[in-house]
């Protein structure tokens, strides 16, 4: 039951990811900046704030309580975090949402998975223990998955004529998306240093009695709110630069309500990727490193899902067809043996 649960969670959060942009698509009249930071603020710090009453007991107390050097890091994290989100959004908004999370997620997969193991000492696991093997094997499945899927992308990026492209990627720039979906990955493995940095944290809430299912949704209270505070001072800087204040004051006050209802969908939708992913965490035992390959795997998978969904695949050849599905197999694949992995791992 709780190999089924951990999957279940990070397949939320991984959902929740996938889709949280695209109630985006329908807001009008509004800069990227604006319903960016608009989503953002809910996501980043409302959400993670309500989460954290909900589940924890003595929620402040337990932030208070632990040690300024904790906080320090789980806060620096995320704030090195919030650029990998920044660009990874810009990665998005310039390839598309399949393509754009595909290489920024792949990337991510590598350095928030080694890193955070080979700091906590336990990269060894991954190739001295029959679990640890069979996790290894669903990494390495969920990469080859990834680059399938990203090569769908190219070759679907070359078959497609500028005036065709789908109205979902209206500003498409492949030199431009590439730059910020790289970077988008390695910044965004911060997350996963940051939850490393706040396990203090996460047992501070345990010993407090909160469930031990919710320990880790503390943490995001200080990493999230650091990732607000670099997308918050590139927002201000845009809007200011390219003079949308505005935004915020339409005259047409249904479209205004209409778009801060979907920005505040969006936010929810994307904070519930943590929340789960917290919960799931806590189903991994030993091996909870591995469940950042497991999340990512999931946001990639239902993110080419989405790209399906929403025409971005529209009269692909049937090779690039091949290459799509085959990488969305593989991911479902990986994502079962990770489960597996810890499964024998003995984490029933």
């Amino acid at each position: 039951m709780e190999y089924f649960l951990g999957i279940l969670f990070h397949s939320l959060g991984g959902f929740s990811s996938a889709s949280f942009y695209v109630p985006t698509y329908q807001i009008k009249k509004w800069h990227w900046q604006t319903y960016w930071i608009t989503l953002g603020f809910v996501a980043w710090m409302i959400m993670p704030t309500i989460g954290g009453l909900i589940t924890t007991k003595g929620l402040f107390d337990i932030l208070a309580g632990v040690s300024i050097n904790t906080k320090l890091l789980t806060y620096l994290y995320g704030v090195l975090w919030g650029f990998g989100g920044l660009m990874a959004g810009l990665g998005i908004r310039y390839l598309g949402l399949a393509l754009g999370q595909s290489i920024c997620l792949g990337i991510s997969v590598v350095i928030g998975t080694i890193v955070p193991a080979a700091m906590d000492h336990k990269l060894g696991l991954l190739f001295n223990t029959t679990p640890g093997l069979v996790i290894t094997a669903g990494f390495l499945l969920c990469l080859i998955g990834i680059v399938f899927c990203g090569y769908a992308g190219v070759l679907k990026d070359r078959n497609d004529k500028g005036a065709e492209r789908n109205v979902s990627v209206k500003e498409f720039s492949a030199v431009k998306g590439l730059i910020m979906a790289i970077g988008g990955g390695i910044m965004s493995s911060f997350m996963a240093f940051a939850i490393n940095a706040g396990a203090p944290i996460a047992q501070q809430a345990l010993q407090s009695g909160t469930e031990k299912v919710f320990m880790n949704i503390p943490i995001f209270v200080l990493a999230l709110g650091g990732g607000f505070t670099t997308n918050f001072v590139y927002a201000v800087i845009l809007t200011a630069k390219k003079k949308t204040f505005s935004d915020f004051r339409l005259r047409d006050k249904g479209l205004l309500t209409k778009n801060f209802l979907l920005s505040i969908l969006a936010g929810f939708m994307w904070y519930c990727q943590y929340f789960f992913y917290g919960m799931g965490a806590t189903k991994m035992g030993q091996y909870d490193f591995a469940s950042w390959t497991l999340h990512l795997a999931t946001i990639i998978i239902f993110s080419n899902l989405w790209g399906v969904y929403l025409k971005e695949w529209e009269n692909i050849n049937t090779k690039t067809k091949v290459y799509l599905w085959a990488g969305i197999v593989l991911l479902v694949i990986s994502v079962v043996l990770i489960g597996v992995g810890n499964k024998l791992g003995g984490t029933l």
